[in-house]
């Protein structure tokens, strides 16, 4: 019994370790991908190019090559490291040995190599911008522009990582259902919502687009970067029209949640449970 419990406790610490280390880089992230360059903008900071370089001389310049080279790399580890791990054989294997901190270690690992991507990442500060946003009065009010979209954007994201289970996502919910036995959560969920989660690599395609694009200066650096994951999550992305269906039911659902009065009746709750088990079973 002590070692069982032993156990249950090292895997709840694990699983917490990854969560807090998960949230830091996602903080990070949103720093480093979007608010980071606004502000930069806004403040009228340091040059981010040079804008008076022509890119023939720009593309022989030594510390530019460096620099871009350097983060092709950068992006190149992270991509091994998200789709490798990803790859079922792979993923078979780590399940094998992992378990139930399977899921918590691709995170783990994922927000890793976000961490190296953005400790070493290289500016190109000695080439032209793709553009600069800087004739008043638009060299302030685009940046603010800007900055709403981003907000609106990442406050989306983190509404469809709540929506899609947060939780089962970050291994955390892995960890619980194993500490209480009961199994994998995956195996839980209905057919449709297994099929969905295994083409659904990344939910939030869009609004990542908005924000690796629309920035009031666009450096060779960010258009390496915006390019090269816009590229990626299009290449990831693999819905058909059975898993949009099953969106469009579970988005009507939760929706007819969240319309309901607080003192909504438990009736109701189950009700609204009872139709969606059926739209999926029709489906099915």
């Amino acid at each position: 019994m002590a070692s069982v419990d032993l156990r249950m406790s090292y895997l709840s610490v694990l699983a917490l370790l990854n969560f807090v280390f998960v949230f830091v880089t996602g903080t990070d992230f949103v720093r480093f991908i979007s608010f980071r360059a606004i502000y930069h903008n806004i403040t009228g900071g340091s040059a981010l190019c040079q804008e008076s370089v022509p890119w023939s001389v720009a593309m022989r310049d030594t510390s530019v090559i460096k620099a871009v080279c350097v983060d092709l790399i950068l992006l190149a580890l992270f991509t091994v490291q998200h789709s490798v791990l990803a790859w079922a054989p792979v993923k078979q294997a780590c399940q094998s040995v992992l378990g139930v901190l399977n899921r918590a270690m691709y995170c783990s690992t994922t927000a890793l190599a976000l961490q190296v991507l953005m400790r070493f990442w290289q500016p190109v500060t000695n080439a032209p911008c793709l553009w600069s946003v800087h004739n008043a009065p638009w060299d302030i009010w685009f940046p603010l522009i800007c900055f709403v979209f981003h907000f609106l954007a990442w406050a989306i994201i983190f509404s469809i990582l709540l929506i899609f289970d947060y939780g089962e996502l970050l291994g955390i919910k892995q960890v619980y259902y194993e500490c209480l036995g009961m199994g994998d959560p995956l195996a839980l969920k209905s057919a449709r919502a297994q099929r969905l989660y295994s083409h659904l690599r990344h939910p939030v395609c869009l609004e990542l687009g908005v924000v690796l694009w629309l920035l009031p200066t666009f450096p060779l650096d960010r258009l390496l970067l915006a390019g090269y994951l816009t590229i990626y999550l299009a290449l990831a992305h693999s819905l058909d029209t059975q898993d949009c269906a099953y969106l469009s039911v579970q988005l009507r659902s939760k929706m007819q949640l969240f319309s309901m009065p607080p003192g909504g009746s438990a009736e109701a709750l189950s009700n609204t449970a009872n139709n969606n088990n059926n739209n999926n079973h029709k489906h099915d």
